[in-house]
């Protein structure tokens, strides 16, 4: 099973964003982080589905996507669109569709929220990723 640790840091809303991502599994002796900039300028919550999206490029490019994977984030807003398979906001459609077309690459992924102060690693990362957009 492959754990990954998800987040974005975004000054302004919208504005510069960042994204964050720890990546591990004890069983395929796999750990990564990844901080990066968001070239576009989103609000935090769009962030977060860049992020997640960005994720899912990763694990399929480094062929994990036949893995068990377990996605943790602290956007409720995400999890919860991920998890139902729906939006209502506009502004997400077109993340949700696109993420619908990267998950049918995908053995079997689970998202859960997590409490915020649960995910500092991928908060740090955030954060030095908005750091690289805001020099860019």
């Amino acid at each position: 099973m492959i754990k990954t640790y998800i987040d974005a840091s975004t000054k302004g809303n919208p504005g510069p964003s960042g994204g964050g991502i720890v990546l591990f599994s004890e069983d395929k002796d796999i750990y990564e982080q990844k901080s990066f900039a968001i070239s576009t300028s989103l609000t935090n919550h769009q962030a977060e589905f860049a992020v997640f999206s960005y994720l899912l490029d990763h694990l399929y490019t480094q062929d994990l996507h036949t893995q068990t994977i377990l996605v943790y984030t602290d956007s409720k807003i995400l999890a919860q669109t991920i998890q139902k398979n729906y939006t209502k906001n506009q502004n997400f459609k077109k993340y949700l569709n696109e993420i619908q077309k990267k998950l049918q690459n995908f053995a079997l992924l689970f998202i859960k929220w997590i409490p915020e102060a649960n995910n500092k690693g991928a908060d740090n990362l955030a954060r030095q990723g908005l750091q690289k957009a805001l020099k860019s």
